[in-house]
């Protein structure tokens, strides 16, 4: 598929999940499409938005959390995205062979507090 489309296909789908947040603004899995969206998209900010809400929404979430870290990793907000996968963890987050491979994630990877992290929650849990 051409970059073109691409974009194109992004903006509708943009632009169709936007619509349904503005009829119910609590709608869970629209929230996460769109935050999804707005990522590949390039509009972090926009994602970290999102991803705030679905927080609101679902606390304890460790997916959830885990996406807020990403969100907070891309927009360099290191600390915070250390904080909050901190939490996605003890929320239950296991998947730790996508954590240290996840794109979103290169600038809290650069932190060595995270690498050091990393390596005592994978030597500690089963």
């Amino acid at each position: 598929m051409n970059q073109n489309k691409q974009s194109s296909d992004l903006d509708f789908e943009i632009t169709f999940y936007e619509g349904l947040i503005r009829r119910k603004a609590d709608f869970l899995q629209a929230l996460i499409m769109l935050g999804d969206l707005y990522t590949k998209k390039g509009l972090y900010e926009k994602g970290l938005d999102i991803d705030k809400k679905l927080v609101r929404l679902r606390p304890e979430d460790p997916f959830i959390l885990y996406n807020l870290a990403c969100s907070y990793a891309l927009v360099n907000e290191i600390d915070k995205a250390f904080a909050v996968m901190k939490l996605a963890v003890a929320c239950g987050y296991e998947d730790f062979g996508h954590l240290e491979h996840d794109p979103d994630l290169v600038n809290l990877r650069r932190d060595g507090r995270f690498a050091d992290y990393l390596s005592q929650i994978k030597n500690t849990k089963p």
